[in-house]
């Protein structure tokens, strides 16, 4: 009995011991869970905290150079607004200089109207007095004396009035030499001869009399072809080649050094080589076209745009040549508008644009700008391009962003030192003019202004314009350009009437 209260106490004794010892254990344990768990969450706190502050530092310097850089861009646009301020003011200044010009002009127009008024008063007075006397008006009077002169003697109308012709001309070149300033004489001469003569190199001075040919038919008629002034001197190995119009005498030098080397220099020949040369400059015009807006990042123009911005490298204005001036407005146009936040590819296609009405405007009667805009709208260019080059040139106030950028580049691609240059470009646009007043007259097949505007040369029709005829064409050219035209010293005009016969042997 004892055996088994001994037992019994055992076992409880063990149970309770286990149990107690488990107890133990798990409350160990426990207790090491808690104090793991409280040093991984000191650690994680230590960690974020660590983790904060370097975020907190990195947004604090990420937010230093977004302010240094805004800075940056407000110390920029800070200078380009005094820059645009300051030209505003030389503008200001230049427009108030302008007006008061203007009005002392208008004013003198005014007395010099007044003038005239008076003198073809007295002018008509004195006819009306005339013709009381003479019982004839003056056209009656013009037109009997003129019939019966022309039939009596129409052979010896034409050598006196060439005698009388040339005594005018030695007398005028007389006075003209004792009137003009030899400062502004040599001041035109050089301007002109810069602007319109293209040197040709020969291979032997023997080459001279071939280019000119049996009694100077090979010369006439490159002349005559071209368009062009052949200037044939003492100066060894080479002529000069004369015209205002770039592309004109660009043809005619490369189809006179064909000819050159192709030894064959006849009337025929150089007919057929002038019209191959025409075809490959024609090709080149395009090529320059295609490159300029390759160069310039603008893209998708149509072939046809292509070859007339092409046609600007044969253009010159302000002293500038037209194509380079356009892509350089285009490179500053793209540049200008990436630092102010406009469309950089309408201001690069407008900068490229905005002179392309130069193309054409010695054909197309009106301002470079409207002509370009119409030419623009034909060939489906975006009305964004077209309102950013509307105001270029300072005619227009300009209504978008991307208008003052063109107009911006376009003024510091004309003000750079040596671009503005405006003689060169009003002497352009006066032999155009004259051109086209020589081509106006009936019976002129084509005319052409040489030798830096003293001299044109006009081919008739030899059906319509007989001998006298020639004559009386050109005394009224005489008489137009005289009128309608302001120019230093003497234009002489030659007018020339030729008939070709041709016939083939079978």
């Amino acid at each position: 009995m004892q055996i088994i209260i001994l037992i019994s106490a055992g076992v409880i004794f063990g149970t309770l011991a286990g149990f107690m010892y488990r107890k133990y254990i798990s409350e160990r344990r426990n207790r090491e869970a808690i104090e793991r768990s409280e040093r991984l969450i000191k650690d994680s706190e230590l960690k974020a905290k660590e983790v904060l502050m370097e975020a907190k530092q990195e947004s604090f310097r990420i937010k230093q150079e977004a302010q240094r850089e805004e800075q940056q861009k407000r110390d920029q646009l800070e200078k380009i607004n005094e820059r645009i301020l300051k030209k505003e003011e030389s503008l200001d200044q230049k427009i108030e200089s302008t007006e008061k010009t203007k009005e002392e002009l208008e004013e003198r127009a005014a007395s010099v109207k007044q003038l005239k008024q008076e003198v073809e008063e007295i002018y008509r007075l004195q006819q009306v007095e005339l013709e009381k006397v003479a019982g004839l008006s003056k056209e009656e009077a013009k037109d009997i004396l003129f019939k019966k002169i022309e039939t009596d003697a129409r052979n010896e109308i034409v050598e006196r009035i060439g005698r009388i012709q040339e005594d005018e001309n030695k007398q005028a070149q007389e006075k003209a030499k004792a009137i003009l300033a030899e400062a502004i004489h040599r001041y035109a001469a050089d301007v002109a001869v810069e602007a319109t003569v293209t040197s040709v190199a020969l291979p032997s001075d023997d080459m001279k009399g071939r280019i000119i040919g049996k009694e100077g038919r090979n010369i006439n008629a490159f002349e005559q072809i071209t368009g062009v002034d052949v200037i044939i001197d003492d100066t060894p190995g080479s002529i000069i080649l004369s015209g205002f119009d770039l592309v004109r005498r660009y043809i005619a030098k490369i189809c006179l050094e064909r000819l050159l080397t192709d030894g064959r220099i006849h009337p025929g020949r150089i007919e057929e080589m002038y019209e191959k040369v025409k075809e490959e400059v024609n090709e080149l015009i395009r090529e320059l076209g295609e490159k300029a807006a390759y160069e310039t990042g603008v893209s998708g123009l149509p072939v046809n745009l292509l070859k007339l911005l092409g046609r600007l490298k044969f253009r010159v204005s302000y002293g500038q040549n037209v194509l380079k001036h356009s892509m350089e407005v285009s490179f500053l146009a793209a540049t200008l508008a990436a630092e102010l936040g406009a469309n950089v590819d309408i201001c690069r296609k407008a900068g490229l644009l905005h002179d392309i009405g130069k193309a054409v405007d010695h054909e197309i009667a009106g301002h470079h700008l409207t002509v370009g805009r119409d030419i623009l709208k034909k060939f489906g260019v975006s009305d964004d391009v077209i309102a950013a080059l509307a105001s270029h040139d300072g005619t227009h106030e300009p209504r978008t962003l991307e208008a003052m950028v063109v107009e911006a580049a376009s003024t510091i691609s004309k003000s750079r030192p040596g671009a503005n240059k405006d003689n060169l470009d009003n002497y352009i646009k006066r032999m155009e003019e004259l051109e086209n007043v020589v081509n106006g007259f009936e019976g002129v097949k084509k005319g052409y202004v040489v030798q830096a505007g003293n001299s044109i040369r006009v081919f008739v029709d030899p059906v319509k314009v007989d001998d006298l005829g020639s004559v009386k064409l050109a005394n009224g050219l005489a008489r137009k350009i005289e009128t309608d035209f302001q120019y230093p010293g003497q234009i002489k005009i030659n007018v020339i009437r030729e008939t070709r016969g041709e016939a083939y042997a079978e």
